[in-house]
C-alpha cells in the first residue's frame, strides 16, 4: 500500500460543512464592502523577499524568524531571485498601487481576501497558513477615513452577530515624535536592564517600542512605568487623534485608550487600533490596523497617506462558535428521488431547467458498489438528511403522465403532494423556491 500523505503541519484543509461557514462570511464581507464603496484587489502569494524586508522591517520577528523564503531557480541570465510567501498583504497592496500607478486620479478604497503564511508554532487561532480579510484606503490623510475603516469593521461585527469585543486605540505620532520617545524609552530601559528578559534585551536598541507589547508577566510593572509615546505627540498628531475619537463617539462606537498598543510592523504612524476579545485566550486580537502614511514612498511610489486593517478569518469564525452565533448551513430547495436508472435522462433535463431558474436541487446518486438506484425508503432518508424542503419524485407513474411529484418534507408544510408538468418547469420553479 502506498504511503498515506497528509497536509503540511499548520496548514489545514477546510472541508464541508465547515467551508460553508467560510463562504457565508466571505459573502457578508463582499456585500458590506460594496456598501462602503471598497473594491476588490487580488495580489500574488509570492513576492520578492525585499518587499517585506523594506516594508515590515528587517528586525521584526516576521522577517527574522517567520517568513517562508527561498532562492528561486536561476533564469537564463544566471540570476536567482529571493522570494517569500506573503506573511501579510498590506505590503503587496502598496506594491501593486505603486507599480500600476493606481493613485494617479485620486484615492482608492480596496479590500482583499486570501491566505498568508508565517512559520509560527501552530496553536489555536494561529496557523502557518492563515487567512485574512483586509481593507485599505490609500490617498486619504484625514482622521475621518481612519474612523470610516473602524466603523466598517464594527458594522461587520453587527452583520455577523458578534458582540463580545472591545476596541483599543492609540496614536504612534510621526517619525520625529517617535524618535524623541525612542531615545527616552531606551534610556529608561537601560536603567532597568536587569529586569529585561532575553527577548527584550535583544530588542533594546533595534526595536524598543515592541518591548512595550511584551506578554511577560514579570515585566508588566516595568513597561507600565515606561515613558508613554502619546505624551510626546505634537499639536497636529494630537488633533488627528482627537478627531478620530470624536467621530467614534458621535457614532456610538466604544473605545479604550491603550498607550502600549504599538502594533508589530514598522510602517505605522498616527492612528493604530485593535479589536480584541477575551474568548480566544492569548490570541485575542481579531482585527487590527492603523495608518501608514510613509510606506508608499518607502516602496518607491509618490508619497501618499494610507490607512487599513486586516482581520483573521480563523479567529473570527472561532469567535462565532464561542458565542453560538452559527450561520445557517446551505441546504438544497429540493431533493430528486429517482426509483429507476432508466429515468435519468428525463430527470437530468428537468433538474437542469430548475437550476437554470434558480432552484437548488440535489439529485440522488447511489454509492459506489450499489446495485440500482436504491430503495425508495433509503432515498427518502437521504432526502430528509439533506435538509431540503421538498422531494421531487420521478416515479414511473408520474413520468408516464409527463409529470414529477412534489412532496413536502418539513413539518408545518400544509401542502399535499402535487404533480407538476415536466413540459413547463418554469411555470412552477418559482413556486418551489418561494414555498415555506
Amino acid at each position: 500500500m502506498a504511503e498515506k500523505l497528509t497536509a503540511v503541519k499548520g496548514m489545514n484543509d477546510i472541508l464541508p460543512p465547515e467551508s460553508a461557514r467560510w463562504e457565508w462570511l466571505e459573502e457578508k464581507v463582499r456585500s458590506l464592502m460594496a456598501r462602503y464603496a471598497y473594491r476588490n484587489i487580488r495580489t500574488p502569494i509570492l513576492e520578492h523577499t525585499r518587499l517585506f524586508v523594506r516594508s515590515i522591517g528587517e528586525v521584526t520577528d516576521i522577517v527574522e524568524k517567520e517568513m517562508y523564503s527561498f532562492e528561486d531557480r536561476a533564469d537564463k541570465h544566471g540570476d536567482a531571485e529571493h522570494l517569500s510567501m506573503r506573511p501579510e498583504n498590506t505590503a503587496s497592496v502598496v506594491r501593486a498601487i505603486t507599480e500600476h500607478n493606481l493613485l494617479y486620479d485620486g484615492g482608492k478604497r480596496l479590500y482583499y481576501m486570501g491566505p498568508m503564511f508565517r512559520r509560527e508554532r501552530p496553536q489555536r487561532g494561529r496557523y502557518r497558513q492563515f487567512h485574512q480579510i483586509g481593507a485599505e484606503a490609500l490617498g486619504f490623510a484625514g482622521p475621518e477615513v481612519d474612523a470610516e475603516l473602524i466603523l466598517l469593521a464594527a458594522a461587520l461585527w453587527r452583520e455577523l452577530g458578534l458582540s463580545d469585543w472591545r476596541l483599543e486605540i492609540n496614536s504612534l505620532g510621526q517619525p520625529e515624535e517617535r524618535a524623541q520617545h525612542r531615545a527616552q524609552l531606551i534610556a529608561y530601559l537601560e536603567q532597568h536592564v536587569e529586569q529585561l528578559d532575553e527577548e527584550a534585551r535583544r530588542r533594546l536598541h533595534s526595536n524598543p517600542l515592541r518591548i512595550l507589547d511584551t506578554k511577560n508577566p514579570a515585566m508588566q510593572d516595568l513597561v507600565n512605568g515606561a515613558p508613554r509615546l502619546i505624551d510626546f505627540l505634537g499639536t497636529a498628531s494630537l488633533a488627528h487623534f482627537e478627531g478620530l475619537k470624536a467621530m467614534l463617539d458621535a457614532n456610538g462606537v466604544p473605545w479604550t485608550l491603550n498607550p502600549r498598543l504599538v502594533r508589530g510592523l514598522d510602517y505605522y504612524n498616527l492612528s493604530v487600533f485593535e479589536f480584541v476579545t477575551d474568548r480566544l485566550g492569548a490570541q485575542g486580537t481579531i482585527c487590527a490596523g492603523g495608518r501608514y502614511d510613509y510606506l508608499i514612498g518607502q516602496m518607491g511610489g509618490k508619497a501618499a497617506p494610507a490607512v487599513g486593517w486586516a482581520l483573521g478569518v480563523e479567529r473570527v469564525l472561532d469567535l462565532l462558535k464561542q458565542q453560538g452565533a452559527e450561520p445557517p448551513g446551505p441546504v438544497p430547495d429540493a431533493y430528486a428521488v429517482v426509483p429507476e436508472a432508466g429515468a435519468l435522462p428525463q430527470v437530468l433535463k428537468c433538474l437542469q431547467a430548475l437550476r437554470a431558474a434558480g432552484v437548488s436541487v440535489q439529485m440522488h446518486a447511489p454509492a459506489a458498489g450499489s446495485e440500482g438506484m436504491g430503495s425508495m425508503k433509503s432515498q427518502f432518508k437521504r432526502a430528509d438528511a439533506s435538509g431540503a424542503a421538498f422531494a421531487l419524485i420521478f416515479g414511473q407513474d408520474e413520468l408516464a403522465q409527463g409529470c414529477v411529484a412534489l412532496k413536502p418534507l418539513r413539518a408545518g408544510q400544509e401542502q399535499a403532494q402535487q404533480l407538476q408538468p415536466l413540459a413547463d418547469v418554469a411555470a412552477w420553479a418559482e413556486r418551489l423556491r418561494s414555498l415555506p
